[in-house]
């Protein structure tokens, strides 16, 4: 059997991970594992951890690893459990987040066998362009898609998924915005130069149309 794809994006907010990441999987039919996906699920709830993740979420604040590590590893032990000749791939989509959790992920991706094609892919921009990016996406009220803002996306005045209402995402207010910039250059840079170090690392030009972003990646991969 062949070794599958396992990629993991890296990059400031607003820098088009999400995106990028569906057409990944699109592309080579990979399974897509994303952080904020699973977070914005569990806040619905009312209980314990949904209050203290809607909560966070709101203050740009990361939840502790210990919750984030323990939901992705769960769903590393579904898909392993599921795999069969056709499995071609994990990709991950703001996963690790800190240094701890790279680790996290070196060690799980070893011991499942998933580590010979694994490569993290930074789709690098600017501080002040994914500020002004994340000052201005909107996400649908109706189906939740993000409208990056981007080349076309910009002049959308509806959402191109379902024709729903555009709204600003609840925690993209300018303070929460810079806090999460902030974790980004503390907890995420020695992320991607551990990667560096151990030759898993992969540097996009993110400052591109999504289609340029799009070619970039699957050229040096």
């Amino acid at each position: 059997m062949q070794s599958p794809l396992i990629f993991t994006l890296l990059g400031r907010a607003g820098c088009g991970k999400g995106t990028q990441a569906k057409l990944l999987t699109e592309k080579f039919g990979l399974t897509y594992i994303g952080s904020g996906e699973m977070l914005r699920s569990l806040a619905k709830n009312s209980d314990f951890a949904g209050e203290n993740i809607k909560r966070f979420m709101q203050e740009g604040k990361l939840v502790p690893s210990s919750l984030i590590i323990r939901l992705w590893i769960n769903r590393l032990e579904e898909i392993k459990a599921k795999q069969d000749k056709d499995f071609s791939g994990i990709i991950f989509d703001g996963i690790p987040r800190m240094l701890i959790e790279a680790k996290v992920l070196a060690d799980a991706l070893s011991w499942y066998e998933w580590d010979k094609n694994f490569k993290a892919i930074l789709v690098d921009i600017s501080r002040e362009e994914a500020f002004g990016r994340l000052t201005k996406r909107r996400q649908c009220k109706n189906c939740g898609q993000l409208i990056p803002y981007v080349g076309d996306y910009k002049n959308l005045e509806k959402c191109d998924k379902c024709g729903g209402e555009l709204v600003v995402r609840q925690d993209d207010t300018p303070e929460a915005i810079n806090l999460r910039l902030d974790l980004f250059d503390q907890e995420v840079m020695p992320v991607v130069e551990f990667f560096e170090k151990n030759s898993r690392l992969i540097k996009i030009n993110g400052e591109q149309s999504i289609e340029k972003v799009f070619e970039e990646i699957v050229s040096k991969i």
